[in-house]
């Protein structure tokens, strides 16, 4: 059987990679299993992984929501956008739970030019750049020119002090961080030249998806119970983390949630942050 990928390019139905894509959301065997049978019987040939995707997640909100907001995480950090504005919050908020102190959005002056820094990061006397690189789709990926350029203005800036969290700092660690992938050529440039990565899979056993479920910070983008609507309106109330929505539902009566609406949506959470 013949599928169709994002990108476009035509391979052969996987059932494994379906079957790991399942079990990393938390689902059990057998659930995995029956909804592996689902779908099989409703394959075709040139169907999409995008068709794919969206059928067993149906499948899987029906058995149990915690496990589709898993399985639907990575399409949740797309929906920090458009422009990735809420995505660097998200970052900042990650390491922030990692003990880093955090700033957002700064404008500093280099040796030569001024440069846009999204994030910087304060731990063990280390201050480091963090350049995010958001992507709203899934096709798109970060090539080597991302840190070709990001290389550049870390070289610049590191060169001057700065007010950041004291009254001089001087950065030297820069890290790119992106809610999609980096290409082979680009992951080696940036360990050639010294600039850390985090990605959707990258580094291995300690990227960007693995960090989310062990710290539980769950974009509220995953929830199952919540509309795109109500999704973006909550961010713009600066309600970004599932947790947050955990120690506060005040933010769903201010968007004119009923009592019902707003059981249901706290029931999902707690499920999903135990």
């Amino acid at each position: 059987m013949k599928i169709v990928k994002h990108s476009g390019d035509i391979v052969d139905f996987d059932v494994n990679k379906l079957h790991r894509s399942l079990l990393k959301s938390g689902t059990d065997e057998t659930t995995a299993q029956d909804v592996i049978e689902q779908i099989k019987s409703q394959l075709y040939e040139g169907i999409s992984t995008k068709k794919i995707y969206k059928l067993a997640f149906e499948l899987l909100k029906k058995d149990s929501k915690p496990y589709a907001a898993r399985y639907n995480l990575r399409a949740s950090l797309e929906m920090l956008g458009p422009a990735g504005f809420y995505f660097e919050k998200y970052v900042s908020m990650l390491f922030r739970k990692l003990g880093y102190q955090t700033r957002i959005n700064l404008e500093l002056q280099g040796r030569c030019v001024t440069h846009e820094v999204d994030v910087a990061l304060q731990k063990d006397n280390q201050i480091t750049m963090v350049e995010c690189k958001f992507h709203s789709n899934r096709e798109s990926v970060s090539d080597v020119k991302v840190p070709m350029y990001i290389l550049s203005r870390f070289n610049d800036l590191r060169s001057q002090p700065h007010v950041l969290f004291e009254e001089k700092d001087f950065i030297n660690k820069c890290l790119i961080v992106t809610n999609n992938r980096f290409t082979e050529d680009a992951a080696k440039f940036a360990v050639c030249s010294g600039l850390e990565l985090l990605s959707w899979d990258l580094p291995k056993g300690n990227n960007l998806r693995n960090l989310i479920d062990t710290m539980q910070l769950y974009p509220i983008t995953c929830l199952t119970t919540l509309s795109v609507g109500e999704k973006e309106q909550l961010l713009m109330q600066q309600v970004i983390l599932v947790n947050q929505l955990r120690e506060s539902a005040d933010s769903l009566e201010f968007i004119g949630l009923s009592p019902v609406r707003i059981k249901n949506i706290l029931k999902e959470v707690k499920a999903l942050c135990n």
